[in-house]
């Protein structure tokens, strides 16, 4: 029997948290990069070989932390307790990262951004798994996971509202003012949001795992197809997504020639994205997460190169490039994590535990280490080329500043929609496994 879909005030309680997540999220990939490379004093090969490390430290307390979770029985549950854990952690992080006292180093950068990570680590795995436990059903799952989107695409509308106003407001105002008022909006917004969804939204109840021994649990994870082929595409997405992060504002300054209007532009892209979700989870209803998936990678095949014909110093057109690609914004983020949901069903049929944790904890690293390896790459390869953020730049600097954001994630989401067109697990295998799952839970309990 299909289960009764979450109601509205439910699924907006749940996703609540995801709004000052991504308000998190996107300045450490557009905003502060920058901000420590030139204000700061340390340097982008510098900067982005930080940044790098702090990714790659995830690749072991991810996993190390989805495990805890997954184990934690509690009378409150197992994921909101976590939930509720990584709050001071991650406002304590905020208030030394987006606010330094100047000078810092890249000890002081390196070692707060270790901190700020596992506090992360706890709230988004917490979050993302709980909401894969909310529902068993295929299409359900989805609905679920786009509400999270619609959440995290209106946290960076939020947060990136107040740069914009402050730059047009004040045209004098600096990059240190107007991260100050993002890091302000998630000390104030996260743990209001997580104390909505902890005590209005619901957690299913977890069966008993049986203990599988280190061996035969490794030896499942390896052995699982669907999460291999999943964890690849979200590493490759993360590597594409965060070149075009990373390099967008040098690109607003640079090659479009509209350094004041660049929070107004990302801005842009979000609404966009924001606007779209809502078609593309019915698509996926109709195509299957898979197929949407890999549709999603294509148009952004199509439309990156579009950005090369953009007048330099135009608007208007700058503005209908940011609505074009922002379309499928969300497409892949909530179609991902939906699709690992229905990964860790098979996984359980295979095991008999119930692993969601751990599943998501690899899914948030892989795309951090996306990120990571992005800017880690990209940041040197600008010394490299002679780009020069904030100063002069030779036309050659500024072409290859313009290659770099088109050419490397069109290749790579080339490969996205290649090897997600024939995933696995669609709705007819993912409804085996629900049935596989109740015949366990009901030899289980007799």
């Amino acid at each position: 029997m299909k289960p009764a879909p979450l109601s509205v005030p439910t699924l907006i309680a749940f996703a609540s948290p995801a709004a000052p997540i991504s308000a998190l999220g996107l300045p450490l990939v557009v905003y502060l990069p920058p901000f420590y490379a030139e204000e700061m004093g340390i340097g982008l090969s510098l900067v982005g070989t930080v940044f790098m490390m702090t990714r790659l430290w995830d690749v072991i307390t991810d996993p190390l932390l989805g495990v805890v979770s997954d184990r934690s029985r509690t009378r409150f549950g197992r994921r909101r307790p976590w939930l509720v854990a990584s709050v001071p952690l991650v406002l304590i992080a905020v208030w030394q990262i987006f606010m330094p006292n100047p000078p810092v180093s890249w000890i002081y950068l390196l070692g707060w951004m270790i901190f700020l990570y596992v506090g992360w680590t706890l709230l988004t795995i917490s979050h993302m798994s709980w909401g894969a436990e909310l529902t068993p059903d295929y299409d359900e799952r989805s609905r679920v996971q786009a509400a999270r989107e619609i959440a995290l695409l209106l946290g960076m509308v939020a947060v990136l509202a107040l740069p914009a106003v402050l730059e047009q407001v004040d045209p004098t105002s600096t990059r240190a003012g107007r991260l100050a008022a993002m890091g302000w909006f998630i000390i104030i917004c996260l743990p209001l949001t997580v104390g909505w969804a902890v005590t209005k939204a619901p957690e299913r109840e977890a069966p008993e795992s049986p203990a599988l021994g280190w061996r035969r649990a490794a030896r499942l994870l390896a052995g699982n197809a669907a999460l291999r082929r999943v964890l690849l595409m979200d590493a490759l997405s993360g590597i594409g997504g965060g070149i075009i992060s990373s390099l967008f504002l040098f690109l607003a300054d640079d090659f479009l020639e509209l350094s004041n209007w660049a929070s107004f532009l990302l801005l842009v892209y979000f609404i966009s994205g924001v606007s779209f979700i809502a078609p593309m989870v019915r698509l996926s209803y109709a195509l299957g997460k898979h197929r949407t998936l890999a549709f999603s990678s294509i148009f952004t095949v199509l439309t990156l190169p579009v950005m090369m014909l953009i007048p330099p110093g135009n608007l208007w057109w700058a503005a209908a490039f940011c609505v074009l690609v922002g379309i499928n914004l969300g497409v892949g983020p909530f179609l991902f994590r939906s699709i690992m949901a229905d990964v860790a069903d098979q996984d359980r049929v295979e095991s008999g535990a119930q692993r969601t944790g751990l599943y998501y904890s690899l899914l948030t690293m892989t795309n951090k280490v996306g990120y990571a390896v992005s800017i880690g790459v990209v940041y040197p390869a600008l010394d490299w080329i002679g780009y020069a953020p904030g100063k002069e730049n030779s036309s050659e600097a500024i072409a290859g500043l313009a290659a770099m954001f088109v050419w490397p994630p069109l290749v790579l989401f080339c490969c996205v929609a290649w090897l997600m067109w024939n995933f696995p697990i669609d709705r007819i295998k993912q409804a085996e496994l629900r049935r596989q799952i109740e015949l366990q839970e009901q030899a289980a309990g007799s």
